[in-house]
């Protein structure tokens, strides 16, 4: 799913936003807000989040594209199986896609801002 700035939605799950809270060491309670409190989205973020295995995979692909012809048998040998052995990472990276947060202004005057996307449904 994919919100956008200026969408209605709504909470798909009771969402704790504190810790316990204690008054004299006696916990008197959590602020949550309720499965369905509506509000509406004020902006979206995507993000990349590359490990460091995926950066080294990308940097080791780029140098293995733009020089490759020209290295030595041995040297390119030994960085395709480098690029072999990180592939995974790679390709779970791609799998996953970019994560996106968004911020949302709620009908009661609350903002939750860089929750993900999923945890909320159009309204």
């Amino acid at each position: 799913m994919t919100l956008r700035t200026g969408q209605r939605v709504v909470l798909a799950a009771d969402t704790r936003l504190t810790d316990s809270v204690e008054v004299s060491g006696i916990v008197v309670g959590f602020l949550s807000l309720a499965a369905g409190t509506g509000g509406t989205v004020e902006q979206v973020v995507g993000h990349q989040e590359e490990s460091d295995d995926v950066r080294e995979y990308e940097r080791l692909k780029s140098l293995l594209d733009s020089f490759g012809r020209e290295m030595p048998t041995e040297s390119r040998r030994q960085l395709e199986e480098k690029i072999d052995s990180l592939e995974p990472a790679w390709t779970a990276f791609q799998e996953r896609g970019p994560r996106v947060s968004v911020r949302v202004r709620f009908d009661n005057g609350f903002i939750l801002d860089g929750a993900h996307e999923d945890v909320f449904i159009p309204a």
